[in-house]
């Protein structure tokens, strides 16, 4: 099994989003920061063997980094084809029998899954996007490892303890926003971060 550093040496060989959708909230996830992620799931004992889903997976970062850590299975969901298109491109090579792309919004995904990796939109731009996300990991596994603004740290509790999840880490990252769009006026901002390590009480 290769090491945390190696693993974010690899994830920053991947492609990102040509042209990001900013309704959709797409950043590329910093390639240390999803080692970092995946690499707390595996010692945990998340991802080596397991049934993952890597819900609105983008270019597929936190799930690939799943597949290099030996999950037995990836499901990769995601609504927008020109991510798809990116994301099949970079699973070149991987063994096709170990993941699925699944090209739908999250709302008709229906599989029950043990581990659910996600990095869903801040809800910035479409109040509550995040909130949708959350309600469909709880219904899909008991394992959610989730990328969340620092400030929503309050209502993760809330909406967390209202469906049976109970907050067992807190990984909090200065998450760094590159120049994507033409309103963006600085090359590259730090923004606070947390993962929120969930599960079924």
């Amino acid at each position: 099994m290769m090491s945390k550093a190696r693993l974010a040496i690899r994830l920053s060989r991947l492609l990102v989003f040509n042209s990001p959708n900013i309704r959709e909230e797409q950043y590329p996830t910093d390639s240390e920061i999803a080692a970092e992620a995946i690499w707390a799931a595996y010692m945990n004992k998340d991802i080596e063997g397991n049934l993952v889903a890597d819900l609105g997976a983008g270019t597929g970062i936190l799930g690939i980094a799943a597949l290099e850590l030996g999950a037995k299975k990836v499901l990769f969901v995601e609504r927008d084809r020109d991510a798809i298109g990116i994301l099949k491109s970079n699973l070149d090579g991987y063994d096709k029998s170990r993941y699925s792309t699944i090209c739908s919004d999250i709302s008709e995904f229906k599989k029950e899954v043990d581990t659910v990796i996600m990095n869903p939109p801040f809800g910035t731009r479409e109040k509550h996007a995040d909130r949708e996300f959350l309600l469909k990991a709880f219904s899909s596994s008991k394992s959610i490892y989730s990328f969340h603004k620092n400030s929503t740290s309050a209502f993760i509790g809330r909406i967390s303890a209202a469906n049976g999840f109970q907050l067992t880490q807190k990984k909090d990252f200065k998450f760094p926003l590159k120049q994507a769009y033409s309103f963006h006026r600085s090359r590259i901002r730090r923004i606070d971060v947390s993962l929120f390590v969930l599960k079924k009480a």
